[in-house]
This record gives structure tokens, sequence and C-alpha cells, in this order.
């Protein structure tokens, strides 16, 4: 009776075991094609750029600060290594876009052009989606840290490194609202 006790011991760590270890391997992979999305939400934000750029530049050629920070921020964007890095240079951008985008208020003829209506409309959309593909991304990252840092699935992470991921966040500057001077 006792031996059937054990095996059923051993039975039921071994399936917690592999339960553990199969949830790991699914979130890790969750992570990494969640970060796949967000990767192609943003090449097609980086594609749009140069149009917008050239629209803007049409209208307001004296602003060429402005039209610089864009395209520097885009070029740091598309360079970023890291989660970290990528959200930092991505917030940067998302940034110099506001400030193009109130630029705009200053130029009517720009404001009612179609072209950039219909480019400002699209980098809208798209954001919308990178906003989704960061929630989503960020939700399966805070699944992924808790299950390795959780007992006892952590034993299993510290044995098959499982370690913790970034969370793509925006910085504070981000959460501010772009400034309009006339």
């Amino acid at each position: 009776m006792s031996g059937m006790v054990f095996i059923g011991v051993v039975a039921l760590i071994l399936a917690l075991f592999i339960y553990y270890y199969n949830r790991l391997v699914s979130l890790r992979n969750l992570s990494e094609a969640s970060w796949s999305d967000i990767d192609v939400q943003l090449k097609k934000r980086w594609d749009l750029i140069p149009n917008l750029v050239e629209t803007v530049k049409g209208y307001a050629s004296h602003e060429k600060d402005t039209l610089e920070n864009v395209t520097k921020a885009r070029n740091m964007a598309m360079s970023a290594g890291s989660v970290e890095a990528h959200a930092k240079a991505e917030n940067m951008l998302t940034g110099a876009l506001k400030s193009l985008f109130a630029l705009s208020e200053s130029y009517p003829e720009l404001k009612a052009n179609v072209n950039f209506l219909e480019l400002q409309n699209s980098i809208n959309s798209i954001e919308n989606d990178i906003q989704l593909a960061r929630r989503y991304y960020n939700a399966v990252v805070r699944d992924l840290n808790t299950m390795c840092e959780s007992f006892p699935s952590l034993i299993v992470a510290g044995m098959f490194r499982f370690t913790k991921k970034q969370y793509f966040e925006m910085d504070s500057a981000q959460r501010e609202n772009v400034q309009v001077k006339f």
C-alpha cells in the first residue's frame, strides 16, 4: 500500500513538473509571437513616416527641426535592439509625431491636404494597433514573469533557465499632452 502511495506522489510531482514546464514554454513562445506582432505594427508605422515628412515638408519647409527630429527618432527606433531600447526609441518617435501633428495646426493648407489626412489617419490607426499589441505582449510577459517567480513553477523555471522578460512600457513624457503654440 505504501508503495502505491509513493508511486502516486511521484506521478503527481511528475505531472506538475510537466504542467509547469509546458506552461512556461507556452508563455515564452506567446511572448515571442506577441513581440513579433508589435514589430510588424512598428514597421508599418516606420514605412509611413517618410511619406508624412515629405508631405509636411512641402507646406512647412522652414520647420526643419521638427522634421529632422521625426526622421532621427524613426532611425533610432528602427535600430533599437532590446525591448527596453525599443520602448525608449518608440516613445521618442511617438513624441516627435505628436509634435509634427501639432505643427499642422499652424498650417491650414497642410491640415486640409488629403495626403496628409490619409497619412495621419493611417498612423493613428497603426498607433491603436500598436497599443493593443503592447497590451497583449505585456499581459503575456506578466504571466511569464509570475510563473518564473511563483512557487513551485520557479523551480522548473530555474532548472530550464526560463527568465523574466521586460515589459514594453511608455515613459512619463509620453503621458503628457503635446503643447500646441501659435
